[in-house]
């Protein structure tokens, strides 16, 4: 399905793209529609829908119409021209790059991924036949296009990494896979589309956990898909030998044939990889992540500013070796922020203490109002230590090299007072490193 630009501001967007009175009842919030299938009129209405000549709902994990108000609003919020919505975050991620690649294929990835993401191209691909370089440094268009091999199908970042707070330089690393025919896969899920829209900067898939900030209150799991932009033309998928092939769900035409270069791409993830995988989204989890975007503009915005508060009071501390957050100048990625994220750098961000892991586990204990979770974009703010948790399974030596250091802590900001955070935050300081006792005593 095609979605129609919404032609508003981001606040209204959020608020009515995607969803209106419903026609039956005059409900105006989206009713939830939990059902497994739905109902035929007549043996030829089955029939035609079945051949995709009827564009009407057969089965939940095929579609459903909460989970199509959602899609409709995430196409719009991201500047996109269509949406595929799933059970998690780490699911979008699979089918957006199981839409693209197959055995023998190749991905040059950002070598700052969450770790999950990592852990997925290393092991799952891997023993799909498909293989991975990563970037070290990401800002080097140098080393994207030094990865890139005959058999590359796909470029995969993160635009706002976790947890260092990197900042990808969208346009210049579309620029190398545009040069080679490949296409970008951005996971947007830290920035949000408040704070950036990949798609206009040069992507041509974004991918979001959904739990995250766009749902917002840690009480629902989601992904999302979103391809299209509708700023410039789409991706030309042509060059993609299972989009050219004829397939026998088409009755022996191709995708591109059907759908044509541009959305081969999405209408084959979403019917072949999507609906056969079966990663589907419950219909009452995707109406919490359409309630949470309905505000997602006021909480990030709110929990960015705060982040950057915190960030440099931290960067202040004699407790604190350094600080990563792209909206201080000290931070190697500021530049690119500056230019491409004029509303705000993100609400999550880590800092490291003098003191090391035992500092840091000082920290993490002491503090009363942040909670000691593996989430991030909560109303709450949250607060873990990537070394013993989140990046526990990668050897010392590469949790090093990636600059995951045994004192680094990573902080998520909520939506509290910020007088009040900077008040859990100073008596944890206190207890991290604690003062040397007076010679003599």
């Amino acid at each position: 399905m095609t979605h129609v630009p919404f032609p508003h501001g981001f606040a209204t967007q959020q608020v009515h793209a995607g969803s209106g009175p419903d026609p039956a009842t005059g409900a105006r919030i989206t009713p939830v529609h939990l059902t497994a299938g739905f109902v035929f009129d007549d043996f030829e209405q089955a029939r035609a829908r079945f051949a995709g000549e009827d564009d009407g709902y057969v089965y939940t994990r095929t579609g459903n119409p909460t989970t199509a108000a959602l899609e409709t609003r995430l196409a719009t919020l991201e500047g996109g021209t269509d949406a595929l919505v799933v059970g998690t975050g780490q699911a979008a991620i699979t089918v957006a790059l199981l839409g693209i690649l197959g055995a023998g294929d190749h991905v040059v990835a950002a070598g700052d991924l969450y770790e999950g993401s990592r852990g997925l191209l290393l092991d799952n691909f891997g023993r799909l036949g498909i293989s991975v370089d990563f970037v070290p440094d990401t800002g080097d268009p140098a080393a994207w296009e030094a990865r890139v091999r005959p058999n590359t199908r796909a470029f995969f970042a993160e635009s706002i990494a976790n947890p260092k707070a990197v900042v990808l330089d969208v346009p210049t690393v579309a620029a190398v896979a545009h040069r080679h025919g490949i296409p970008l896969v951005v996971d947007n899920t830290f920035a949000t589309p408040y704070l950036l829209r990949p798609l206009e900067h040069g992507a041509d898939v974004v991918v979001h956990s959904a739990s995250k900030f766009l749902a917002g209150h840690g009480a629902a799991l989601g992904g999302a898909v979103v391809t299209g932009p509708t700023t410039r033309e789409a991706f030309d998928w042509s060059g993609f030998g299972h989009l050219t092939a004829p397939a026998g769900v088409l009755g022996g035409i191709s995708w591109v044939e059907r759908f044509g270069p541009r959305r081969a791409y999405v209408e084959h993830t979403r019917a072949v990889v999507a609906s056969r995988l079966g990663p589907t989204i419950s219909p009452f989890n995707a109406f919490l992540v359409q309630q949470g975007l309905e505000t997602l503009s006021l909480r990030v915005a709110r929990q960015s500013a705060t982040a950057l508060e915190l960030a440099r009071w931290l960067q202040a501390r004699p407790e604190v070796a350094s600080v990563d957050h792209a909206g201080l100048a000290s931070h190697a990625s500021h530049d690119v922020a500056a230019r491409l994220l004029p509303r705000g750098s993100g609400a999550v961000f880590s800092f490291t203490l003098e003191g090391g892991r035992p500092a840091a586990q000082r920290f993490v204990d002491a503090v009363r109002l942040f909670t000691r979770m593996t989430h991030v974009g909560d109303v709450r703010s949250l607060v873990i230590h990537p070394a013993s948790t989140t990046h526990a399974h990668r050897s010392e030596g590469e949790r090093l090299a990636a600059g995951i250091w045994p004192g680094l802590v990573r902080l998520s900001i909520g939506l509290e007072e910020p007088e009040d955070l900077l008040a859990d935050l100073l008596p944890a300081l206190a207890a991290a490193v604690p003062a040397p006792t007076p010679a003599g005593v």
